[in-house]
């Protein structure tokens, strides 16, 4: 029952807020903070999934300094728990056939994300070149997945490097940003307890070239690693308090 009841209300829920995106996005289409407001939107329906989000940001993002976040990418309700930690003036990228999705797709568009074809690899460079310019003149920072797909419970894994490729160009800064597990959330549950979302040190690359973006992508992928565990212990603990 409670399954059948709270994915109605997710529904309505979702298409009011698809709705109100998409009308405000046409009144000041590919404003700097739209990304932020909508992001705002989709994290206040996680109570409705039973989850509370703990969200810690870095002070970096309350400066209007460039950077590219780096977070990680686990399963649908990323949408629900990581968007508490967008600041604003950023935008994400993302898959090209994002833009067919019916509604989402256009939202996305229209709220200034950027769209990349990675199978075309002429077309991702000139993307990319594109985004390193908007950075430096518009102050935009970006919000990349790096893992390139859902990890669904496998861990973080390997990351691709584009992202570091522009990091690196631009002489921005990588944060990175984790959600500790969601393994546990299921809809047919009442409290789907705890999920943090911390947003790391910023991690510069001054003076690094594309000699460097191997190295330093495995470093970030290290300390993302590292802190993820700790991440999935305490929010362990937390659930297991809020249990007892």
């Amino acid at each position: 029952m409670l399954l059948i009841a709270r994915s109605i209300i997710l529904a309505v829920l979702l298409f009011l807020a698809f709705v109100f995106a998409i009308v405000f996005c046409l009144i000041r289409p590919m404003h700097r903070d739209n990304v932020h407001v909508i992001a705002k939107i989709f994290s206040s329906v996680a109570p409705v999934l039973g989850i509370k989000v703990i969200t810690r940001v870095n002070a970096i993002s309350d400066t209007p300094q460039p950077c590219i976040y780096l977070a990680n990418h686990q399963n649908n309700f990323d949408l629900f728990t990581h968007t508490s930690a967008v600041p604003k003036a950023t935008v994400s990228l993302g898959k090209k056939s994002l833009v067919w999705m019916p509604l989402f797709g256009q939202i996305y568009w229209l709220s200034g994300n950027i769209l990349i074809d990675r199978k075309n690899r002429h077309s991702a460079f000139d993307t990319m070149a594109k985004t390193i310019e908007k950075m430096k003149t518009r102050l935009l920072s970006v919000w990349i997945f790096p893992e390139g797909t859902r990890s669904r419970g496998r861990g973080l894994l390997p990351f691709k490097v584009g992202a570091f490729h522009t990091a690196i160009a631009a002489q921005v800064p990588v944060v990175p940003v984790l959600a500790s597990c969601q393994n546990h959330i299921k809809l047919n549950r009442w409290d789907n307890g705890v999920v943090i979302v911390e947003m790391l040190a910023p991690m510069p690359t001054e003076g690094l070239t594309k000699n460097d973006v191997k190295a330093f992508s495995a470093k970030v992928h290290e300390t993302m690693s590292a802190r993820l565990v700790e991440l999935n212990k305490e929010t362990l603990a937390l659930n297991q308090t809020v249990k007892h």
